[in-house]
């Protein structure tokens, strides 16, 4: 068991949209290299969750410790810049840019050139490198979300937040991103996956988390969340 300071720390964390609470009192740990995976139903507030750590959505109370230092509701950019960075649901790309000119925009934003990046997104996903000078927005679905994890693997983050990015790919697509996923925890990244595919999901993890109508319902090893706590708290069986 890790029982080193956290590289993310959220304690009590809450989150209003005007009068409606989306998220109370919600903590959690994510030790360094480490995969968390983050379930529940639809509006449970998953996403939220993933906007509020990003700097996206400001928090209305508690606190969030990344690396040691307190990023409570510091910018998205200075967010990314320590390191933490949120592949939201959706694609997250430029459509009108080239696939090289979307990788070479995301090390841009990193704040630096980096020797050897663009080869080494390649090297993840062979099929980017076929269609470099291929505009995005004319990628298949699959290759976007390629294109969006690559992005954000070849400036080698501390921490990635994974929000769907599953969502609507075909299942061999659907392998590809855990297959980047898996490259990425291999290389030192801590993950925290929002995920629809519960079962893969918890495979993949060392711990979960389960929200439910904006709180944290369970939480334990991913190889404790089996059937009974699906099925409770999702209305679903891993199987």
């Amino acid at each position: 068991m890790n029982t080193s300071t956290p590289l993310l720390s959220v304690h009590d964390l809450e989150v209003r949209y005007g009068p409606a609470l989306a998220l109370s009192a919600v903590s959690l740990d994510v030790p360094e290299k480490e995969v968390l995976a983050v379930l529940g139903a639809n509006g449970a507030g998953k996403s939220t969750l993933a906007r509020a750590l990003s700097g996206l959505v400001p928090p209305n109370g508690g606190r969030i410790t990344f690396a040691g230092r307190d990023i409570t509701g510091a910018s998205p950019g200075a967010i990314r810049r320590s390191g933490l960075i949120h592949l939201p649901e959706g694609r997250g790309i430029f459509p009108g840019l080239t696939v090289h000119e979307n990788l070479r925009m995301a090390l841009t934003a990193a704040g630096a050139e980096r020797d050897g990046a663009i080869d080494r997104a390649f090297s993840i996903f062979p099929v980017l490198g076929e269609r470099r000078r291929q505009r995005a927005g004319t990628l298949s679905g699959g290759e976007q979300q390629m294109l969006n994890l690559a992005r954000a693997l070849m400036i080698t983050p501390r921490l990635l937040i994974a929000d769907e990015l599953s969502l609507g790919l075909a299942p061999k697509l659907v392998d590809l991103v855990f297959d980047g996923l898996e490259r990425a925890r291999a290389a030192g990244v801590a993950i925290i996956m929002i995920e629809q595919f519960a079962h893969r999901a918890l495979d993949f993890a060392d711990r979960c988390l389960v929200l439910q109508r904006g709180r944290a319902a369970w939480s334990g090893p991913a190889s404790a969340a089996g059937n009974e706590v699906l099925r409770h708290y999702l209305g679903e069986a891993a199987s």
